[in-house]
């Protein structure tokens, strides 16, 4: 259990990998309760180790900024935590510039390829999923070392949401150039086509007569 909770996080999970260890080696199986019960131990005994690990790679001003997100308000009223939490708008090339703004201003926000080293990406997703689905007040009640934790594995999902984003955006943008400038071009040729059915016919009039 504790081998597979550094990357699974649910307890069915664990119990089923407890379940098949325990038919392989032939032993008489133990009741729910108490497989329950282990999972559950394992599995916050394994999640704060990777919290202490992850706050141990911040620094001071590190911690400073990220725990700023759940006070500080932009121009709107809302924290900039719920600003990690925005999704890209239609792609039009204003909303690709206030995307390149957004990607700027998370990426300012840390190196968030270094802060959760050697935890496996789907205990980061994990992470960032259970910070997503609360708001900043809800936060900040959890403890020092996990709230961190957890807001930096949001960070890091949000930069690499804001590139996919900004990509995205992108190549719809240039998709939609190449699609009016074919749209153009076959306006153009039909406009084109009767003046050289005339003049191919006055060439070839011309030529028979010579």
């Amino acid at each position: 259990m504790r081998s597979e909770a550094a990357s699974k996080n649910r307890p069915a999970d664990l119990i089923n990998v407890a379940l098949e260890k325990v038919v392989e080696a032939g032993l008489e199986l133990p009741g729910f309760t108490t497989l329950d019960a282990l999972a559950a131990k394992v599995r916050t005994e394994v999640n704060a180790s990777i919290c202490t690990g992850v706050y141990d790679r911040l620094g001071e001003a590190d911690r400073e900024r990220l725990l700023a997100l759940l006070s500080e308000k932009d121009a709107s009223g809302t924290t900039r935590f719920n600003r990690l939490k925005q999704s890209a708008k239609a792609p039009t090339w204003s909303h690709f510039r206030t995307q390149t703004e957004h990607l700027g201003w998370v990426d300012e926000l840390g190196e968030t390829g270094v802060w959760p080293a050697g935890v496996a990406s789907g205990k980061i997703a994990d992470f960032a999923g259970e910070a997503d689905a609360a708001d900043a007040p809800g936060l900040r009640d959890y403890g020092l070392v996990k709230r961190l934790a957890l807001l930096v594995c949001l960070v890091h999902k949000a930069r690499m949401r804001a590139r996919d984003d900004l990509t995205t955006m992108f190549c719809k943008r240039i998709a939609l150039q190449v699609k009016r400038a074919k749209a153009e071009l076959e306006e153009i040729r039909e406009q084109q086509a009767p003046w050289s059915r005339r003049s191919g016919t006055t060439h070839g009039a011309s030529a028979h007569r010579h």
